[in-house]
Formats: structure tokens, sequence, C-alpha cells
């Protein structure tokens, strides 16, 4: 029987009192799945995993030399623009994850709330999009190794992510990386736990020490933000424009507490918090990270912050034993980041298959009866990462090329959840606020929930365009082919083609839409 919009969590009988485990376990089963993950993570382990995601210490590292390149000091305002518009969309993830905490969200959420089809294409595009995500993660490795000892530039001596030698470094580096990961996520979810929590703390210490390392050292006020002089030249908005790719690529994977519900403890009340945590944290920290940079910076105008980035910056300000300590906690960064993109991945790919909804499910959703984790999917992602990354080898603009095109296919990824939960909002979603069986709230956003939602989605449209939009300058730097140049559009549409051609031979799901602890009628 489907359950109806005012369905509750099944109640116990009196004076039961069943244990955390067992009420989650009964939650998952209630939803038509046998629980077979390992419940595991608490508070701060579901919040580490959004937190390693979202990884700011990585993903800037990555990109700030690329987003002063094109903004100046002033690209600083695209990272509080995109927050407020990652916020609103997190905002309904949140709503979502208390109402279903199930693995693999993006997938589970947006086929019940548009349908069977809506649903397989965004948990499609978004298995694409972390395979895509993982890769360029993993790179990342070259902007900082080579930095810490020049013996991890195996390849020539350039390593400038940009040149030829780092391009190809940044892959041997990458792949070595990928495959480590894919072990820890074969091994359980004990060890993934525990080294990414250990991650994120290492991350979140050098996150703090990079922020009173430069705010010890400055050269110049914070009004360095007002500056645009030393912006691309041509148009200053359209400069401003292409510099928010940075703090885009930033702030994604906050859903990741939800991918990981089945494993999480009381995921009802935790994932809605750690999603939003997750994000707010990251906001903040990368806030102080970018502004101290820029007060830092030795020069503004030299070139150096284009090409060295934050790197340059920490280098110049630190003795070298302890800005290499700093540089060694971005790469603990960077390995738990691309762990936690493989996990999230992973634990999509499962849910998918669990539904008989890709080729070779029933290896893909079996666990590993000893380690208790999916461990073909893990597999899975680590080879075609590695592969994308051989695809690409000797492309300069790798990094650019792999971080768009991931990007975008996020954000529509994203959309087909906003969009559909906008459109049910407006149909009366949720007809009211529930509350779970030990009496707590459910996240909920109530009567903001339509405005709310409607300015996520317009949010989440106008930077699917910007960011797909073919700029010379993000995706032939050096010159290419005209492929190159219409790189992210291009793989969104192979995407959808190839995504067609797998879901017609796929077996059909069996109906779970509607079941489940306050599910709602499709």
């Amino acid at each position: 029987m489907v359950a109806s919009a005012d369905s509750i969590v099944p109640s116990h009988p009196p004076n039961s009192a069943p244990s955390t485990a067992n009420a989650d376990s009964a939650d998952l089963a209630a939803f038509g799945y046998e629980p077979v993950l390992h419940r595991k993570l608490g508070r701060y382990a579901s919040f580490a995993a959004g937190f390693s995601f979202v990884s700011i210490l990585t993903t800037i590292f990555q990109f700030f030399g690329f987003g002063y390149s094109f903004g100046g000091p002033a690209f600083f305002w695209t990272w509080p623009i995109v927050f407020a518009g990652q916020f609103l969309v997190a905002l309904n993830f949140a709503e979502l994850a208390a109402r279903y905490p199930i693995s693999g969200c993006i997938y589970q959420w947006s086929r019940r709330l548009a349908g069977e089809v809506v649903g397989w294409f965004a948990g499609w595009m978004m298995i694409i999009a972390q395979i895509v995500t993982a890769a360029a993660a993993a790179i990342a490795l070259q902007v900082v190794l080579p930095t810490i000892w020049s013996g991890f530039q195996m390849v020539g001596t350039d390593s400038a992510l940009t040149s030829h030698d780092g391009a190809v470094n940044a892959v041997l580096l990458g792949s070595i990386l990928l495959a480590l990961t894919t072990l820890i996520n074969v091994v359980g979810i004990d060890w993934m736990s525990r080294i990414n929590s250990l991650g994120v703390t290492i991350e979140i210490v050098g996150v703090i020490a990079v922020i009173a390392v430069f705010f010890t050292h400055t050269d110049r006020g914070p009004g360095v933000v007002l500056h645009t002089d030393q912006a691309a030249s041509g148009s200053y908005w359209a400069a401003f424009l292409v510099s928010g790719l940075m703090a885009a690529y930033v702030m994604v994977g906050f859903d990741s507490a939800g991918e990981l519900s089945e494993e999480t403890k009381n995921p009802r009340q935790v994932a809605p918090r750690t999603i939003l945590t997750a994000l707010a944290v990251s906001a903040l920290g990368g806030g102080l990270i970018l502004l101290g940079a820029l007060m830092a910076a030795p020069s503004l105008s030299d070139g150096s912050l284009s090409s060295g980035g934050l790197a340059y910056v920490i280098e110049a300000k630190l003795d070298s034993p302890a800005g290499k300590v700093v540089l060694a906690c971005v790469a603990c960064a960077i390995t738990v980041c691309t762990l936690a993109i493989q996990t999230a991945g992973s634990r999509l790919m499962f849910s998918m298959a669990r539904d008989g909804r890709l080729p070779f499910s029933e290896r893909l959703a079996a666990v590993h009866p000893r380690f208790g984790t999916p461990a073909l999917p893990a597999v899975v992602i680590g080879v075609l990462g590695i592969g994308l990354l051989v695809l690409n080898l000797g492309n300069a603009a790798i990094f650019a090329t792999l971080a768009s095109v991931c990007i975008v296919t996020l954000y529509l990824a994203y959309l087909l959840v906003t969009v559909p939960l906008l459109v049910r909002r407006i149909k009366g979603w949720p007809a009211e606020d529930r509350t779970t069986e030990s009496g707590a709230p459910l996240f909920g956003l109530g009567r903001y929930g339509i405005p709310i939602n409607a300015l996520a989605v317009i949010w989440g449209i106008a930077m699917a365009v910007n960011l797909a939009w073919p700029r010379p300058e993000v995706y032939t730097p050096t010159g290419g082919s005209w492929w190159m140049l219409w790189a992210a559009p291009l793989f969104v549409l192979v995407t959808i083609g190839a995504g067609v051609v797998v879901h017609r031979f796929v077996t059909p799901a069996t109906p779970r839409e509607s079941t489940g602890p306050l599910a709602q009628p499709a």
C-alpha cells in the first residue's frame, strides 16, 4: 500500500525501547530496502563527509590563481554570492534528507518527486559528475606535492599544471591517489570514516593555520577586495563571471551527508544539520582564506599570485619548514576530498543498482560480506577516473576543462531535484510538518519553502549557463580544437545521449517511489 502524505514513522509498542540502530533499520525497511550497509557514522563523521567533499583547502588551492587571473582582488565577491545561492539549494536538500534518509540521495529524492525517468537521469548525471570530480580533485596534488619536495615532479621539470610536464605529472599523481582511495573504500566504512575524519581534522587545523598566517602577515587592508585593476582585459563583469568558476567548483558536494544516510546513525536528524553545517563552515573558512591571501600577498601585479596561487603566498610568508607543514595539510585535504567524492559516488551507484537501474546491477548492488561495502562501485569509479585522466594526458587545460564539465553536470543534477521539488511544493508538499517517533521535529522550511525553492531553481539555471559558456580563456587558453572550446555543453549532450541508450537496456525497478515513512504519493 502506498503511504500517504500524512504517514508517520511506524510506532513501537508501549514500553518497548528499540535501540537507535534498530529504529534506523526499521525506518529503512519501511522504504522497502533491507539494511545491508554498516551504520557506524556519527555526527562528526557525517559532517566530515560533506566538509571533505567541499574541501576548501583542496579546491581553493586548485583555483585561486584561476579566479584571481580573471577577476583580480574583487573576485572575492564571487564567494559570498555563490555561497548564498548554494545555501538555498542546501536548505531544500536538508528538508529532503530528513524525509528520505536513503543512500544515493540525488537519485532517490528526484525519482520520489518526479518519477522514475527523471530520477534515473538525475542519478546518471550525478554518477558521471562524481567520476569527473574525483579525477579533477585527484590531480590537485600537482599543485602541492612538487612544492613540498621536487622529487614528486617525476616527469620533466616544469611543475605548473598548465604546462605539458605538469599536466602529465598531475595525471600520474592523480592516478596513484585514486588507486589508494579505491582500496580504502573497498576495505570498509570504518577505515573510510577514520581516515576521512582524521583528514578533515587536519584540514580544519590547516585552514586555521593558513588564516592565522595570512592575517598576521598582511601587506594591505581589507579594502583590497574592491580593486578591479588587476582583472583580465575587457569587460570587468565578463571577467567577474568567469572568475566565479572557482567558488562554483568549491561549494558543491554538501549533499554527501545524504549519500551516506544508510551508514549514519539517526540520519533524519543528523544529515540535514551536517548538510547545512558543512557548507556554512566551508564558506566561512574559505572566505577568510581568500581575504587573508589578498591582504598578505607580496604583490598583486607581478603575475605570481595568478600563477602560484595560495602556495605562492604561503611560501612567501612562512619559513620553509613551517610552510611545508601547511602544504602537507593541503595534501591531506586533497586525499580525503578524493576519498569522500569516491565514497559518495559508490553509494549512489549502489543505490541505483539495488533498484536494477544500471547495467550489471546484481554485481554492483552486492555488498562485500566481510567489509560491508559496495566494493565494485568503488572500483568502477576509481578505474573510470584514472581512465579519464589518461585520456587527458598532456592536455595543459585539463584542470579547467575537467572542473568546468563536472560542475555543469553537478548543477544540472541538482536542478533535477530542485525543479521537481518546486512543482511538488506548489501542489502542497509537504502536507504538514512531521516528527520522528521520538517526537523530534523534522527539518522543514515551512511557508518559506516555495520562495526559497524558486530562488534555488533560478540560481541553478543561471550558474549552469554561466559555467557551460564556451569561453576560449577557460577551455582553450593555449589554443585547441573546437570541441575543446565546447567541452561543457558537448559533455552534457554526450552524457544525456549515453544515458538514453543505457536507460533503454536496464530492467525497470520494483516500484518503491512512494513507499516508506513520510513518503507522499507520486
